[in-house]
C-alpha cells in the first residue's frame, strides 16, 4: 500500500498545527520582553508541553506511516523530512521558552535600553518559520531558498546588538548583568533562524534530492549540480 491520500494529508495537518504553536511562542516570547509582560512568559513557558506533545504526536505518526504503509520514493522522502522537521521546530520552541525566561528575569531590573533589533530579529525569524513551513507544504524551491538567505541578515542583528552590548559594559559596569542577558535573547534568536534555515534546506532535499548544507544561493546549488566535463588531456 503507497502512503497517500488521507495519511499523508493528516500528516501535513499536524506538522501545520506544530508550526502555528511555534510561531506564536516566538512571537509572544519576544512581546514579553518588549512590553515588559511577564504573565505572558509564563504562558510561553507553561504551552512548551503542548509543542513537546505534538512533537511526539508527529513522531509516533510517521513510524506507524513507516511500519504499516511501506511508502516509496517521494512519500518516504515526506514522512522521513517530516520526522527532522518536528525536531527542529521542537528546539525553536526550546528557544522562546529561554527567551521568555530571560524576560523574566529582565522586567524585574530597570530598562538598559530601548528595544530595536530584538524585535526586528523576532519578526525576521518568525517570518522565517513560516515561510519555511509554507515551502514544506507547497513544495516552493525559491521560498526555501529565501529563507535560507535571510539568515545572513538575522546573523548581522545578532553581531550589531552584540557589539552595542559590549559597548555598553565597557561604559557603565553596572549594566553588564543585564546585558548579558540580552545577549543571550539575541543568540536565542538567532538559533531560531538557524532552525528555520534547516528546515528550509530539508525542503530542498525533499524536492531535488539534493543536500544543500553550507550552500547561501541557488547559483551554488546549480553549479554543484553540474555534470563536471571531463578533461580532454
Amino acid at each position: 500500500m503507497v502512503a497517500r491520500g488521507a495519511e499523508i494529508e493528516k500528516l501535513r495537518g499536524m506538522l501545520i498545527r506544530m508550526a502555528g504553536s511555534v510561531e506564536t511562542s516566538i512571537r509572544d516570547s519576544v512581546r514579553s520582553l518588549v512590553d515588559r509582560d511577564s504573565e505572558l512568559a509564563r504562558q510561553v513557558i507553561e504551552n512548551d508541553h503542548v509543542i513537546n506533545a505534538m512533537d511526539v504526536a508527529v513522531d509516533e505518526e510517521c513510524i506507524k506511516l513507516l511500519a504499516l504503509l511501506q511508502p516509496m520514493a517521494s512519500d518516504l522522502r515526506f514522512i522521513t523530512t517530516a520526522m527532522k522537521i518536528t525536531s527542529d521546530l521542537e528546539r525553536i520552541a526550546d528557544n522562546s521558552v529561554n527567551i521568555s525566561e530571560r524576560a523574566l528575569e529582565l522586567n524585574e531590573e530597570p530598562n538598559l535600553k530601548p528595544y530595536v533589533d530584538i524585535p526586528h530579529m523576532g519578526r525576521i525569524a518568525q517570518g522565517m518559520v513560516r515561510d519555511a513551513i509554507d515551502a514544506f507544504v507547497r513544495g516552493d524551491r525559491q521560498l526555501a531558498w529565501d529563507v535560507i538567505i535571510r539568515d545572513d541578515e538575522v546573523d548581522d542583528l545578532n553581531a550589531a546588538v552584540i557589539e552595542e552590548l559590549t559597548a555598553i559594559m565597557m561604559r557603565d559596569s553596572g549594566a553588564v548583568q543585564r546585558a548579558i542577558k540580552i545577549s543571550y535573547v539575541s543568540k536565542y534568536l538567532e538559533r531560531i533562524a538557524d532552525h528555520a534555515t534547516n528546515v528550509a534546506e530539508l525542503v530542498i532535499y525533499l524536492i531535488d534530492g539534493k543536500i544543500v548544507r553550507h550552500m547561501k544561493t541557488p547559483q551554488e546549488f546549480i553549479d554543484s549540480s553540474r555534470t563536471r566535463q571531463p578533461s580532454e588531456d
